[in-house]
């Protein structure tokens, strides 16, 4: 260990003596920096920042405090070597030479001093001003702080008084969040409730459209083995008409003629065998036989009684009637009106159906009214009296109904649907007699033609059908080429009107249209007069027509500040003797045209509530019956 310690100990005293020379050249540098500083007369702030480090500006300071204590005690020196010279009274030059030694080195420490001196002046200075700039903001910072405690003491002020409330408002959000937390539950459950009933309605949706389609099927076989049934009782009838005429031919065969008769007496002899051609049924007479029959007078015979029974047996049957049907019904007359009443006052109002009423139609002896609308409804209206009785409603429509209208004898009322079907029933029945099935789109209109056997329909299917009722088929199909709103028959013709803004005519005895007139707006309705003169049409574009038919020109236009066409399907009507023209507007109000004049006649108001869909004049011109969207029907007088 010992010689470890001698072979290192001087290696050590090496680095000591290193370190020593270091630290002495430090301080000459440290010395010269300080002088330097010093004669510049810097400021300590300056050489805090030219010297960040806080230990070498520690080590500066210590440093100028050491040079500071060294100048003082010089100083001090020289005092006290003054002093003793005069107090031992030496000569002035050994006291003037001692202190020309100690004077050159006061002398650079008081130059010292005074520049730390200024430089500690102008640092108090500055200090002095940034402490009045201190506390002038520090005043500035007071006033603003008492203002916020003043602020603050307010607020807590207002914030003691909307305690309260506000505890009394969470009590409140609490209740409501709670009453919207049941609600939530509530309306869960009514929503899943909503949904197995969505999902009940989806399958009874499936259920019924599943049955109406079966129905459907069911309707054609049913209206197939009609047509088939109708056909075997053809074939049987003719039949027996064939067995009962050759049963009647070979009677008259076997009765013998004298042909030796003159010409005038010939005919004679014909129209005596005609009558006794057929024996009264019962009759015990005995036919009158001639002994003699030869082979002329055998073919002669034959030759008349062949024509004799063809003529009795072969008579001409209308389309669409079979052998058995009875013959058409005689119509009885009906008295004509005159002059109709312009109405003036509500004779009688109802509210009819369940909905909307889109149709109104006088019978043909205005003692009663039938009205139908989309509650799948028809009803039948007694006006006797001018007061409005419910008589009877009419069972079996599949859809809502469109458009009605009475046969000649006012028996038979046919109505159009919307479950693209017409359907007829007989006055008295309250179920359906007759379903015309054969359009694929609602039928808007229906009308009887000259007789109760023949039909028109109209549909959106751009299509008019003319339909036997005796077979209850479709005996014409005809291709309109677009939305077909309403029909009128004359005739031998069919009138139609479309939603392409036009009239068309058919003829049933041509194959294609006869004449076109344009519209300005689409066609809503035609209605045709008595004499079948002149058609009146009504339109979308506000304006009604009468158009001359035998001409097939437009006559006359009516229009009237506040008439609005209100719908697609609004009806306009001529008066029974053709002297007025009468519709309804969207407003709810009615209006009539002078047919003579051209002008507004009057404007019967305040009644309806909306929308007139349909008007109607009786035949005997005494009553006016309106029907609007809001489920009335009005009878007028």
């Amino acid at each position: 260990m010992a010689e470890r310690g001698a072979a290192g100990g001087p290696w050590k005293r090496h680095v000591l003596r290193q370190l020593q020379r270091r630290d002495r050249r430090t301080a000459q540098t440290w010395d010269t920096l300080c002088l330097f500083c010093l004669e510049q007369q810097m400021p300590p702030v300056v050489l805090q920042h030219c010297i960040p480090d806080s230990r070498l500006l520690k080590r500066f300071a210590k440093r100028n405090n050491k040079l500071l204590e060294k100048s003082y005690s010089l100083s001090t020196r020289k005092l006290r070597a003054e002093s003793s010279a005069l107090r031992m009274d030496l000569p002035a030059r050994s006291v003037l030479e001692a202190a020309g030694s100690v004077r050159g080195e006061v002398l650079d420490s008081s130059q010292m001093l005074e520049c730390l001196k200024r430089s500690y002046e102008e640092h108090i200075m500055e200090l002095q001003r940034t402490n009045e700039e201190l506390t002038c903001e520090m005043i500035e910072r007071n006033t603003v702080l008492k203002a916020k405690k003043t602020a603050l003491v307010e607020q807590r002020n207002r914030y003691r008084f909307l305690r309260m409330p506000l505890f009394e408002l969470e009590a409140t959000r609490q209740q409501l969040k709670e009453q919207v937390d049941e609600l939530s539950r509530k309306n869960a459950a009514v929503k899943s409730e909503c949904d197995t009933l969505h999902e009940r309605y989806r399958h009874q949706d499936l259920e019924f459209r599943w049955a109406t389609e079966r129905g459907l099927e069911l309707l054609k076989s049913i209206m197939r083995l009609k047509v088939e049934a109708a056909e075997h009782r053809n074939e049987k009838n003719e039949r027996v008409k064939q067995g009962r005429l050759s049963k009647e031919l070979k009677k008259a065969a076997r009765r013998p003629v004298d042909i030796g008769l003159e010409p005038e007496e010939g005919k004679e002899e014909e129209q005596k065998m005609s009558r006794t051609a057929v024996p009264e049924p019962g009759s015990r007479q005995k036919a009158w036989r001639r002994p003699f029959r030869s082979a002329s007078a055998t073919s002669m015979t034959l030759t008349r009684y062949v024509d004799v029974f063809r003529g009795l047996f072969d008579f001409r049957l209308r389309r669409g009637n079979s052998v058995s049907s009875p013959s058409e019904d005689h119509y009885c007359r009906l008295p004509s009106c005159v002059a109709a009443c312009l109405p003036s006052v509500v004779s009688d109002a109802k509210e009819a159906h369940l909905s909307e009423i889109n149709a109104i139609k006088f019978s043909p002896n205005s003692s009663m009214v039938a009205t139908g609308g989309t509650d799948r409804l028809v009803r039948l209206w007694s006006v006797a009296g001018g007061r409005l009785e419910h008589t009877q409603v009419f069972e079996g429509a599949t859809g809502g109904i469109t458009s009605l209208d009475f046969d000649p004898s006012g028996y038979h009322l046919l109505g159009a649907s919307y479950n693209n079907v017409a359907q007829l029933w007989k006055i008295g029945d309250r179920k359906c007699s007759e379903i015309l099935t054969g359009h694929t789109d609602k039928v808007t209109a229906a009308k009887f033609r000259s007789t109760r056997h023949q039909a028109v329909t109209g549909s959106r299917d751009r299509t008019v059908k003319e339909w036997d009722l005796g077979r209850g088929a479709c005996s014409r199909t005809i291709n309109v080429f677009s939305y077909c709103n309403d029909v009128a028959c004359c005739d031998t013709v069919i009138i139609s009107g479309h939603h392409d803004k036009t009239i068309r005519f058919w003829d049933s005895r041509e194959p294609g249209c006869t004449q076109v007139i344009p519209e300005e707006g689409k066609v809503t309705s035609l209605s045709i007069s008595a004499d079948q003169m002149h058609l009146l049409s009504c339109s979308r574009d506000n304006a009604l027509k009468v158009i001359d038919l035998r001409m097939h020109s437009v006559r006359q236009v009516f229009r009237a500040e506040g008439f609005k066409c209100g719908s697609d399907w609004t009806k306009a009507v001529f008066s029974p003797d053709k002297s007025y023209a009468l519709v309804g507007s969207a407003d709810g109000s009615l209006f009539l045209w002078n047919i003579e004049t051209g002008h507004l006649e009057s404007s019967l108001t305040a009644v309806h509530g909306s929308s007139v869909n349909a008007v109607a004049w009786s035949p005997s011109g005494l009553y006016i019956g309106s029907v609007d969207q809001c489920r009335k029907l009005v009878l007028w007088t």
